[in-house]
């Protein structure tokens, strides 16, 4: 039926500019260029769309124009047929989640999917991913991103399927959840590969559909990379991922150049001299000092940082002591710092450190030991390859479908493919029940977010809403037969 639908619609294809394959215009992965490239960003972001036509244009080479309603149609109908199954593996992967680099039996669940759609699959990729293939003729190879990963969070949705799973983390015993939704990504990348391959006789190239491990502590990506992704296997011509959101599910959002923030980590422990609680004196207050740290530490946010520039000091654990009349000898902090500009990142950086010595220097207690680790690096979308992209996802879906100006104060290791030379586009999908969103516009409870142990997406339209949108960016990518 796809195929009757698709090929009607392909005879009538008028003519249109390509990419030229391989160049990355929006990889700013360098100090100054990500400097660069955000300030580019507010001078041309009203004008994405025909500097993106600009781009492909200059490109040369002409290119079948896809047919969209011929597609969307297609899709729809092949995804209604596969969505009992997609819904059941979305609840399957929803209740049994793994945290990062422990993801088994989820990424043997996904490749036992893609074998059985034809894709050669090879696991163990970067620890615990998987890369599928699947060789449809002479053509660029898209990439197709889905992570495997979730969070050491207690779930509170009270969904029948929700997730009891527990699991060892940082040396303790946690609960896990999907939290982040990473498991409708999965169903998502599942649907799409169904949907393009029902549709095969239609486009030409190869797809690299990859399950990324460990998003959420932004190394599985660079584990990957490290693995070979680009060398053993291909290295994409584009890339392409999509992100759930607390937006009204149905919704899908496009964001051209910077799109996320950087994410660094802190983990300090403060050292002292650990005694009675109710003889203080004798002591050397460890908890004090990290309580001192958590307040001090934000006057580097509101009075050395620009106020207008991005920047975000959270401490999100605290761990010390074991009982209340024990002053313990030592206190550690973990958290994050969230930046968009690399000047704020150094001071923000600096600060932290300079603010814990500080406080050990004031309390007389031996110097804290201090690890800020770097981590992901903002999400710049490809100009031409995102303009290209929406043009397709307006048709297709009309008002459901804009641009999103905002930043995304989250980070994202999804900006590892796009920094090793690889231009492509990272979409947002909304996920929520309208029904909450308006509940909490006339004042009633806050729409749980991603990361909270209430989020909780709705499978439909969510799931069928991904599959169309991914399935038409890939196809607007490929060559048409």
């Amino acid at each position: 039926m796809i195929r009757r639908q698709l090929l009607a619609g392909v005879g009538a294809m008028a003519s249109a500019p390509a990419f030229a394959h391989g160049a990355a215009p929006g990889d700013v992965s360098g100090e100054v260029p990500r400097r660069i490239a955000l300030d580019m960003h507010f001078c041309t972001r009203a004008h994405g769309f025909l500097l993106g036509a600009a781009l492909i244009a200059l490109a040369g080479g002409p290119a079948a124009a896809l047919d969209v309603a011929g597609v969307k149609s297609g899709v729809t109908s092949e995804v209604a047929a596969d969505y009992p199954h997609l819904l059941a593996l979305y609840k399957d992967i929803h209740a049994h989640p793994e945290l990062g680099f422990q993801e088994t039996r989820t990424a043997a669940k996904l490749a036992a999917e893609m074998r059985a759609l034809g894709f050669t699959v090879t696991e163990g990729v970067g620890k615990t991913g998987l890369v599928a293939l699947y060789k449809n003729g002479a053509g660029p190879t898209v990439l197709i991103r889905t992570e495997l990963d979730a969070l050491p969070l207690e779930e509170k949705t009270g969904l029948p399927y929700a997730s009891h799973a527990k699991a060892m983390w940082n040396g303790r015993e946690t609960f896990v959840a999907h939290g982040c939704g990473h498991d409708v990504h999965m169903a998502t990348w599942v649907g799409t590969a169904k949907a393009l391959l029902a549709m095969k006789d239609t486009w030409r190239g190869t797809l690299m559909f990859v399950g990324q491990p460990s998003e959420e502590t932004v190394a599985g990506a660079r584990a990957m990379l490290a693995d070979g992704l680009y060398t053993r296997f291909a290295k994409p011509t584009y890339v392409i991922g999509i992100h759930d959101s607390p937006d009204a599910a149905g919704t899908l959002f496009w964001h051209f150049g910077p799109q996320t923030t950087t994410a660094d980590s802190l983990d300090i422990t403060f050292v002292g001299r650990g005694g009675h609680g109710a003889m203080p004196e004798r002591t050397i207050d460890p908890v004090v000092m990290a309580a001192r740290f958590i307040e001090d530490v934000q006057t580097v946010i509101s009075r050395e940082k620009d106020p207008a520039a991005f920047g975000v000091v959270t401490i999100g654990g605290v761990e010390a002591g074991t009982a209340g009349n024990i002053i313990p000898d030592q206190a550690r902090l973990l958290g994050t710092i969230r930046t968009l500009d690399d000047g704020v990142r150094t001071k923000l950086l600096a600060g932290v450190r300079r603010t814990a010595n500080g406080v050990a220097s004031i309390a007389g207690a031996p110097p804290p030991k201090i690890a800020l680790t770097l981590g992901a690096y903002s999400v710049v979308n490809d100009q031409a390859v995102t303009s290209r992209t929406a043009t397709v996802l307006q048709q297709a879906f009309g008002a459901r479908a804009r641009e999103q100006k905002a930043v995304i104060p989250a980070s994202e290791d999804f900006s590892e493919f796009l920094r090793a030379g690889v231009p492509g586009t990272f979409l947002t999908l909304g996920a929520t029940d309208p029904k909450l969103i308006a509940a909490a516009a006339a004042g009633g409870p806050p729409v749980p977010g991603n990361h909270s142990p209430l989020f909780a997406p709705v499978p439909e339209p969510t799931i069928k809403t991904g599959v169309e949108a991914m399935t038409l960016a890939i196809m607007n990518l490929l060559p048409k037969t």
